[in-house]
């Protein structure tokens, strides 16, 4: 199982935005028949088939098994990934953005499509995927804003001067900064 399917068409994402078939999935996160799930959801065997075979075709969850059930064969099925990610591509831009500039939320919007359209073309059945997330909270007085962007600029263009070089490994950094909204429960 993957840790990530990034789902880029649009057939994909009709079968999997279904509360039903979210529900089917959330079962096969182990290995399951489509009895099994029936029983745990309280539905029919056969409405729970409709959903997988649908899940099935898009690529959503895959079929790992099957078992011979008094003469009849029996699927078991699982999720094909932890997590589902929709790309903005599948609705696109919807009009223009404004001239961007590295202090805009149109910026930050194209970077983080790029970031998460970049981890999801990685390869996770490499052995070792080197990365590193760092995430934390600063408090900057707004008459010190400048002051610690400018600061921010500076650690960074050192890293780049520093690591900038043609050789060894290529790592791709994106740094985002942005106002901190209502703490969500």
């Amino acid at each position: 199982m993957r840790d990530v399917l990034y789902l880029e068409e649009i057939e994909q994402a009709e079968a999997l935005l279904k509360p039903q078939r979210i529900e089917v999935l959330r079962q096969l996160a182990e290995p399951r028949t489509c009895t099994e799930v029936a029983a745990r959801l309280g539905q029919t065997p056969q409405r729970v088939y409709y959903h997988v075979k649908r899940l099935v075709e898009a690529g959503l969850v895959e079929q790992v098994s099957e078992r011979k059930v008094r003469g009849i064969h029996e699927g078991i099925y699982r999720a094909g990934a932890r997590s589902y990610w929709l790309s903005p591509r599948l609705v696109g831009r919807i009009g223009l953005r404004k001239a961007q500039d590295e202090l805009s939320l149109g910026y930050l919007l194209d970077l983080m499509e790029e970031v998460q359209s970049d981890i999801a073309a990685l390869d996770r059945t490499a052995p070792e995927l080197p990365s590193v997330g760092v995430s934390g909270e600063i408090r900057v007085p707004p008459e010190r804003r400048q002051e610690f962007l400018d600061d921010l600029q500076t650690v960074l263009q050192d890293l780049f001067t520093r690591y900038g070089g043609a050789d060894g490994d290529a790592f791709k950094l994106a740094v985002a900064c942005y106002p901190k909204g209502e703490d969500r429960e």
